[in-house]
């Protein structure tokens, strides 16, 4: 006997739920483990193994040399530039005319140098001057001009400085302690060249500086 249209219509609407897979379940503990770990496992690190680079400063005109390297002025302050050590010879007499010669050399260049950076910034500053109608923009000229006019009295001073050491290498004193009479010694002096004082005597000067307040850079 055939069967009803809709019960045919029924069984074609609602077919036969497919079954679920049956789960597996560990015969043992070290099973249970393994499954564990597995299903914890992430996907391996990536490192970056491009080098670290730092961000550097960028600097300005102002603080580069003639020569294109950075912090001339500053450089030229703390001492000359390019210093070629003198290697004394065994038993040699110190402060003969080799080494005063070689002194000479340096405080000459040094000077030089020097010179070259006080007309750089007369140059500089009348290239730059202007009225600026914004207060701001004055102000901002004013200061950058004080600094750099501070620099100038510094570097001026130096010269001074040189030029005294340079009668002192004509008249035999130079490479001497002006206060105790003793060397003042090579590698101090090509460092400072100028120095009037051995590295005890500075630091005795330093020490009574700090107690009283008394300082005076003619030795320096």
């Amino acid at each position: 006997m055939a069967k009803p249209a809709a019960a045919q219509a029924n069984h074609v609407a609602h077919p036969p739920r497919a079954k679920a897979p049956p789960t597996l379940r560990p015969d043992s503990e070290s099973e249970s483990e393994e499954i564990t770990v597995s299903s914890e496992k992430s996907a391996p690190i990536k490192f970056d193994s491009r080098p670290l680079v730092m961000p550097t400063r960028a600097i300005p005109p102002s603080e580069e040399d003639p020569d294109g390297e950075p912090g001339g002025s500053a450089s030229l302050l703390a001492g000359p530039r390019n210093v070629k050590p003198y290697i004394a010879r065994r038993g040699e007499q110190y402060m003969n005319k080799e080494q005063l010669d070689h002194f000479a050399r340096i405080l000459q260049t040094w000077k030089r140098d020097l010179m070259v950076e006080v007309d750089r910034t007369v140059l500089h500053m009348k290239d730059e001057a202007a009225n600026f109608p914004d207060p701001n923009d004055r102000a901002t000229q004013e200061e950058e001009f004080s600094l750099e006019l501070r620099t100038r009295d510094r570097e001026r001073k130096l010269i001074r400085k040189i030029d005294e050491a340079l009668k002192r290498i004509e008249d035999g004193s130079y490479g001497y302690c002006l206060e105790t009479g003793e060397e003042i010694g090579i590698k101090r002096l090509e460092a400072r060249p100028v120095a009037t004082l051995s590295v005890e005597a500075q630091e005795r000067r330093e020490r009574r500086e700090k107690q009283y307040g008394d300082r005076d850079d003619r030795y320096r």
